[in-house]
């Protein structure tokens, strides 16, 4: 498959209604990993990061995922740097409910008065009047879970958020969440070789909430030569990446992957993969796979 797709070609993946009233295509681009190493700092390339959200937008991403612990803030920042005024229909997602103490470190927190605070920050970063979808990073264990909730819908109140959403998160954290909000979306990891949210899966597809898989790429040894990733890559001239998100585009109609990098060249290869049609055969065969 070319690695130069056409112009608006994530528009090939299909269109989700995040909340029931915000149109995302949905195949769109995480920004985690415009940060340095450890997912801490700066980026090494400051200018190809750049290029990155810029060349996601003119291949028709309308969904950029990120969160104020992405560098901290630095993923935030390169966002506003890249594209605002931003485009008419692009929404931009944004997380809180981590603490960043170095490198490769995560704190989760939780309470009312850091959500609060990571808003605003996000808010000023990005250069927003409100965000459109603000998710809570994790359900902190310390905090009460209606106490978290309860500052998300403050917040939406006030107008500074539109849609709630959640991440890493069970069916029973979720109906429990939405005996208060409407919960727009969920964000667990899942691809080929992690399944283990499957069961949450199936609950967002019966409830019309998005779905939002991170590490969606991680293939395992399905994609070694011998494997049927590969096999399938071959036989439909893709690469074994491109069949990976083309298999979760496939799985669900709420699935919105976010494939994530620093080098327009992989984000070009990705966004290819809405291009892709899988068959019923290669479904099953990469199902049975897997599973």
């Amino acid at each position: 498959m070319t690695t130069q797709p056409a112009e608006k070609t994530a528009a090939r993946s299909g269109t989700f209604m995040i909340g029931g009233d915000l149109p995302v295509h949905r195949l769109g681009f995480g920004a985690m990993r415009l940060t340095g190493e450890g997912v801490w700092g700066a980026p090494p390339d400051r200018k190809e990061s750049i290029a990155v959200l810029k060349r996601a937008v003119e291949l028709g991403i309308t969904f950029i995922d990120t969160a104020d612990s992405y560098g901290p803030d630095v993923s935030e920042q390169l966002i506003a740097e890249a594209l605002y005024p931003y485009p008419a229909g692009l929404v931009i997602a944004t997380k809180a409910g981590f603490q960043r103490t170095g490198p490769g470190q995560w704190v989760e927190d939780g309470r009312p008065e850091h959500l609060r605070k990571a808003c605003e920050g996000s808010l000023r970063r990005l250069r927003l009047e409100r965000i459109d979808l603000f998710q809570l990073h994790r359900i902190d264990p310390k905090v009460p879970m209606q106490d978290q909730i309860e500052t998300l819908i403050d917040l939406q109140r006030q107008g500074k958020i539109r849609h709630i959403g959640l991440s890493e998160v069970t069916v029973e954290q979720i109906e429990a969440a939405g005996r208060m909000i409407s919960v727009a979306t969920v964000q667990n990891r899942y691809n080929l070789v992690d399944r283990k949210s499957e069961d949450v899966l199936a609950y967002c597809t019966r409830r019309n909430i998005g779905f939002i898989p991170w590490f969606p790429l991680a293939t395992g040894d399905l994609a070694k030569p011998d494997g049927p990733l590969a096999a399938s890559a071959a036989r439909l001239a893709a690469q074994p990446a491109q069949i990976a998100l083309a298999w979760l585009l496939r799985k669900s109609k709420v699935m919105l992957p976010i494939p994530g990098t620093s080098k327009v060249r992989h984000l070009e290869d990705n966004t290819a993969a809405a291009l892709l049609d899988l068959d019923k055969a290669t479904m099953q065969e990469l199902d049975k796979a897997g599973g």
